[in-house]
């Protein structure tokens, strides 16, 4: 009788495999990949202590109609049919943030390049974006020999408009003068951030979301947590000057590297935001990062 069972068993298995097509590996596959890179997702965030949760609701569910506790199982039967409405509610921010991060991986850019109508590729707009990026390397210089804080947003892929309403709209080509008078301590738009759009300071004196990583040092200002924020949130390239220090500082994808100066901030700003040639990459990024020390999100 057992060895009848084995052999239908197997006969199961081989008429499986017999069916088996390359795309049948694919999409199981895909699907292992899906769910390795969901667990791995909700290990790094605090949706983790939701998930053991709803996996104890679970254990409930099935304990109460085993033992027919027909109240709870009432309960929680109720409670499954609006489920996934619920998991929406409550995974908001960590849905968000896997789709934004999604969008800022290799094929999310390739897909937003693919989309965009303008291609910033020809020496002409290279040289437009290295021209703003050097005049916003003086202006912060000056600011930090004043121990004037600042926060600057060079956008690239991700679009900030949202942001950019907070402020005021200025839409002007990028000077150091221009830039230091939107962050003189006196004036009305310093306490906020600027946006710098296509090589132009498109927006001034706007809010900038804060952090929501709890390992953040307790060193770090509004400032300093406001650039994290938003490089937590876009694939924005955020620079900072501290009011207190004068140090330079650039928040990217969550991690935050200090103790620049004019020169390698230069260096390391057109390495971020012009796009290069194949064969053609400058060097000097790594140099740069290995001056500063990170906070923030690690990897």
């Amino acid at each position: 009788m057992i060895l009848e069972e084995i052999k239908n068993i197997l006969r199961s298995v081989f008429f499986a495999f017999s069916q088996f097509t390359l795309f049948d590996l694919i999409d199981i596959l895909l699907v292992a990949f899906m769910i390795y890179s969901l667990v791995r997702f909700v290990r790094e965030t605090r949706a983790v202590q939701l998930v053991k949760g709803i996996v104890f609701l679970i254990v409930a569910y099935v304990i109460s109609g085993s033992l027919r506790l027909s109240v709870l199982n009432s309960l929680l039967t109720y409670f499954f049919q609006f489920a996934f409405v619920a998991l929406l509610i409550v995974f908001q921010p960590e849905i968000r943030r896997a789709l934004e991060q999604l969008g800022k991986s290799n094929v999310g850019r390739s897909l937003a390049s693919a989309m965009t109508s303008t291609v910033r590729d020809n020496e002409e707009e290279r040289a437009y974006i290295r021209h703003s990026i050097t005049e916003v390397a003086n202006a912060i210089y000056a600011l930090q020999r004043l121990k004037m804080g600042a926060l600057i947003v060079f956008e690239r892929q991700t679009k900030l408009g949202e942001i950019a309403d907070t402020g005021t709209i200025l839409d002007a080509e990028v000077t150091a003068q221009l830039v230091g008078n939107v962050f003189f301590n006196k004036a009305p738009l310093h306490d906020g951030a600027a946006i710098i759009r296509d090589g132009k300071l498109h927006a001034a004196g706007c809010i900038l979301p804060l952090t929501t990583n709890d390992n953040v040092s307790a060193d770090l200002g509004t400032r300093h947590r406001a650039a994290l924020g938003m490089s937590e949130n876009s694939d924005a390239v955020i620079v900072v000057v501290s009011e207190e220090t004068g140090q330079i500082s650039i928040a990217l994808n969550g991690v935050l590297t200090r103790d620049y100066t004019r020169d390698t901030l230069i260096v390391r700003l057109e390495n971020l935001l012009i796009p290069q040639e194949k064969g053609n990459e400058k060097e000097g990024t790594f140099s740069v990062l290995r001056r500063g020390k990170q906070h923030g999100r690690t990897k």
